[in-house]
């Protein structure tokens, strides 16, 4: 899944429902005219940034406004193709699916015999997600999951990483842990096989055979394998160090392939490791609400020394001392860096 964002033409319809001008916003988050458009490009950072914005500019509570003031009508396909669906488990099976052909946001389902649990995580986004962009995720999935099947159905409990917020417990109108490591929403199990009263198997071929088509494509432009590895090692370091045989696993091949794949590209599976870490580190540490001490445990290092000397090695500059002079840098040139 490569770094980029498609901004779909309904969230500029939602910030200017809000009344933000386009360009103040843009102006906000130091980004050029054309991050403005209608379906415009961005990487993660730059679209963290337009939230970040947002924020700025109408509040911490304006996810959750925003999305309240949309509906599945003005939704990109690959949101709106839910709303047609049989019924809930099979929304959340497409948008999860299809969700790839918007961003490179990861939507993981794991379900038992009493609940289902999705858990949303930003592979490029460095240390922390924008408070207003996680509300606005979950406040869409519990909108799909009320308009679709009809029925006002509340969450069975909630994870979420921000601080406490009354707009936040009014809207889910459920048990919310505040502060959590991760952000989970937890549905009950039943509530899965609740049919959606707009369902509609023509249309529902129909969207699937476009939005199928297009994941195709865009799994071939995904390209490399190298690209897969960067791709899966940014998604697994948080859970601990990676291993070539995990990663390979994930790819369905041996360990003996991958090995070979990687050689014919050039690159080896240390090597990529340690450009992942670096670029990851990077992004962590330009978060100042992030310890050193966290980052080193969040790229997968034992001790916060070994961090300390690969850093070096890499920058020539101690962590500590590499967000100092960013620091000093300015805004604009902070954005910069986020694009590299």
């Amino acid at each position: 899944m490569p770094d980029r964002v498609k901004v779909p033409a309904a969230f500029w319809l939602g910030v200017e429902r809000l009344g933000v001008k386009r360009s103040e916003l843009l102006r906000w988050g130091s980004l050029p005219l054309q991050a403005g458009q209608d379906n415009a490009h961005l990487n993660t950072m730059q679209f963290f940034a337009l939230w970040r914005g947002l924020e700025a500019l109408s509040g911490p509570e304006v996810g959750l406004r925003l999305s309240q003031s949309l509906n599945g009508a003005v939704m990109p396909p690959s949101f709106m193709v839910g709303y047609h669906s049989r019924d809930l488990e099979d929304a959340l099976s497409r948008v999860t699916r299809f969700k790839m052909l918007c961003a490179p946001e990861v939507l993981d389902i794991t379900r038992d015999r009493e609940t289902c649990t999705l858990s949303m995580s930003w592979p490029y986004g460095g240390g922390s997600v924008p408070i207003s962009l996680t509300d606005a995720t979950m406040a869409s999935l519990m909108g799909l999951a009320r308009a679709g099947t009809g029925k006002e159905i509340l969450p069975l409990r909630m994870e979420l990483q921000r601080p406490q917020s009354d707009a936040a417990s009014a809207y889910f109108r459920c048990p919310i842990r505040w502060h959590a490591a991760h952000d989970r929403l937890i549905l009950r199990a039943s509530d899965l096989r609740l049919p959606f009263e707009k369902y509609n198997r023509e249309l529902l071929a129909l969207l699937d055979g476009a939005l199928s088509a297009d994941v195709e494509a865009a799994s071939q432009m995904a390209g490399t394998v190298v690209e897969q590895v960067r791709w899966l090692l940014r998604r697994n370091l948080t859970a601990g160090r990676p291993e070539l045989r995990s990663i390979a696993q994930e790819l369905a091949v041996s360990e003996r392939s991958l090995h070979r794949r990687l050689s014919e590209e050039g690159q080896s599976f240390q090597s990529l490791l340690a450009d992942t870490r670096h670029e990851l580190a990077r992004e962590y540490l330009a978060d100042g609400t992030l310890e050193i001490a966290e980052i080193a445990y969040m790229l997968g290092y034992d001790d916060q020394g070994s961090f300390y000397r690969a850093f070096q090695r890499w920058e020539s500059v101690t962590p500590s001392g590499w967000r100092e002079r960013r620091q000093h840098r300015g805004p604009r040139i902070a954005a910069e860096d986020a694009e590299q």
